[in-house]
């Protein structure tokens, strides 16, 4: 059976960085508040001009280069913050990495996006569509969240990450596995934009500034990611008939530091498994994961041999996971 095997990783942070430490200075907040209830320190931020694409570029040359080719059959870019609202971004990162006339396209399930992107490509192999697909998840949420909201700015930044697929076998290191996509759209006010889409642009209301920017509900997002996170990364390893004991390093979407220690908590593990660049990048949406991915391998966290599950939670609501035996790559990952 045709199975989608990971062959390679990259990533790209934009060059400006910004410190928890500004941000509580401009809302005259205590020294320590954001990191003490997010974990996170630092966040890159696009400079003017720079949108998603370019960021999806950037990494996805590097996973091409990591896995040792310059080609893919197919392009699946996970992003809720595309160029434009139409057309969609996959095409033109496409081109501007000449692939050629590949198929591509987007794939909107907010921070569960590149989870999204990674099934549906191994779909793609599966079905014999494509060979090779790289998988990019990109984010610029300093776009989209609201300047004078501390909640959302303390949180967000930006980001992208990628990993290329090939056809491969079930049984080999680094073959994907146990996958599994879930939505609940009777929560799908707690994650929103409410403005800028077809409901707001067919209504006779004017539309404010405010409308145009992220909202989230803190607590109750909280508690829905933990919930979902926890149970979908013990289903997926149910079904690669591993306990909790067997996995050696789990990778959740980078939300927040808390609700990283929350889940570790929920399954009873250590927290030395979970995976965790948060205090770095921030919450990077779509790219959170690849790039989790990409520092972890970099810094030899993640090592041949490893059982991994990968766990996300996005707006929609949307969850999905997937599990691999992390596989002894070509070359070493580049630091994002």
């Amino acid at each position: 059976m045709r199975s989608a095997v990971l062959s390679g990783l990259g990533a790209c942070l934009p060059a400006r960085t910004v410190k928890s430490s500004e941000i509580e200075k401009e809302f005259n907040v205590r020294q320590g508040w954001i990191t003490s209830r997010t974990g996170i320190e630092l966040r890159h931020f696009i400079s003017p001009g720079e949108a998603t694409g370019d960021l999806a570029v950037r990494a996805g040359e590097r996973a091409l280069a990591h896995s040792g080719v310059h080609r893919a059959d197919a392009l699946v870019l996970a992003t809720s913050t595309p160029d434009q609202l139409c057309p969609p971004t996959a095409p033109q990162v496409a081109a501007a990495l000449g692939l050629g006339h590949v198929a591509a396209f987007d794939v909107a399930a907010v921070c569960s996006g590149f989870v999204y992107a990674l099934v549906t490509a191994a779909g793609l192999i599966a079905t014999s569509v494509a060979d090779r697909v790289l998988v990019i998840g990109a984010d610029t949420f300093s776009t989209i969240v609201d300047p004078n909201d501390l909640a959302t700015r303390a949180v967000f930044g930006d980001g992208a990450g990628a990993a290329v697929l090939r056809a491969g076998r079930a049984d080999e290191p680094g073959a994907l596995s146990g996958m599994r996509l879930s939505s609940d759209g009777t929560g799908h006010g707690l994650i929103t934009i409410q403005g800028g889409g077809s409901r707001a642009r067919s209504t006779s209301l004017p539309v404010g500034s405010q409308d145009m920017f992220l909202t989230m509900a803190g607590q109750a997002t909280f508690t829905e990611a933990v919930r979902r996170m926890s149970e979908s990364v013990m289903r997926t390893a149910a079904d690669c008939s591993w306990t909790a004991d067997d996995i050696d390093r789990i990778v959740l979407h980078q939300a927040n530091a808390r609700i990283l220690a929350a889940v570790a908590r929920r399954l009873e593990l250590p927290s030395e498994r979970f995976v965790s660049n948060i205090a770095q990048v921030g919450n990077t949406a779509a790219a959170s994961i690849p790039l989790a991915l990409a520092t972890a391998a970099a810094t030899g966290e993640l090592t041949a041999g490893h059982r991994v599950v990968l766990g996300s939670f996005g707006g929609g609501l949307t969850w999905g996971s997937a599990a691999l035996v992390w596989p002894q790559l070509n070359k070493e990952v580049p630091h994002p």
